[in-house]
């Protein structure tokens, strides 16, 4: 089987190269910038530089494709741009005949929008998507594990023994670990039968924020406690990750669950039933955090 694999370089999407190798795929794996050719290549995938705005690329090296594994950036300059990339790769899929697009949404499809344009346009991808006629599968994963390896939150490991978030300690989140998203979605990949089902994933356990202070004492051995990061101190550092306003939208939208306490659900209930179908060895958060325990050391 012939895979293409977009944004393979990326921290989602790599991964998913081990996954499909290890399940016997040829992979294809793309990448916008040219320094990252070596370490697909080096992943055993066959490397190929493309640029998900330019249509015609995407038609070009989608031929002879039989599977597509999609991922729109979430950081991006203009957020609009992510549908657009999306549109161009799902119409080369249709115009090559692909038989199965596995799209990772990178989060829980929201029922309506919320006027943060990164998260709106996956309800515009699901619905271009479904009008396409692509057999397609969404893979909806939660809230990665690895957000807690970012500069919100390791630093305060280290130096306050602190798991730091922009979330209340009380609202509950389903971690799931990136190593098994991508194993989801090899596993979907190679299930065509499940084609226009759409997935919600997430750790088995949802933890308030003490209740993951726990899960990193256990990993680390060494007590730590929970500590919910101000929204604006959050989207002052993404700021300075990513350019100044970077960090707004994220901001605004912890503050706003912060000061209205809706919690949005961020666990999915029925991981038994998507675990028959998918069937994936899950990590579990203090396994997780043991396997990364060099980043919350000094």
């Amino acid at each position: 089987m012939k895979v293409l694999v977009y944004g393979a370089a990326g921290s989602q999407q790599f991964p998913v190269i081990k996954a499909l190798l290890n399940k016997g795929a040829e992979v294809y794996a793309t990448t916008h910038t040219e320094s990252n050719l070596l370490k697909l290549t080096h992943a055993g995938a066959t490397a190929l530089l493309a640029d998900m705005s330019e249509a015609n690329r995407l038609k070009e090296i989608s031929k002879g494709v039989d599977v597509i594994s999609l991922l729109v950036p979430f950081f991006l300059a203009n957020p609009i741009d992510g549908f657009a990339y999306a549109k161009n790769a799902i119409d080369a899929a249709v115009v090559n005949n692909v038989k199965l697009l596995v799209w990772n949404s990178s989060g829980f499809i929201l029922p309506v929008k919320i006027g943060n344009p990164a998260m709106d346009i996956r309800i515009d991808i699901a619905n271009y998507l479904k009008e396409s006629g692509l057999p397609f599968i969404i893979v909806q994963p939660s809230v990665y594990a690895e957000n807690l390896l970012g500069p919100w939150t390791a630093p305060f490991v280290i130096n306050d023994k602190k798991v730091a978030y922009p979330t209340p300690e009380e609202m509950p989140i389903g971690w799931i670990a990136t190593q098994d998203v991508a194993a989801f979605v090899a596993e979907a990949i190679f299930k065509p039968e499940l084609a226009d089902e759409s997935f919600l994933v997430s750790g088995i356990e949802n933890l308030t924020g003490n209740q993951l202070a726990e899960k990193f004492s256990i990993g680390l051995n060494q007590k730590i406690s929970y500590f919910p990061m101000p929204p604006k101190e959050f989207g002052q550092i993404l700021d300075g990750l990513f350019g100044a306003g970077a960090g707004k939208g994220a901001e605004e939208v912890y503050q706003q669950i912060a000061d209205t306490k809706q919690y949005p659900i961020m666990f999915s209930p029925n991981m038994s039933e998507v675990l028959e179908k998918l069937p994936v060895k899950m990590t579990s958060i203090e396994a997780w955090v043991g396997q990364h325990s060099q980043f919350f050391k000094k």
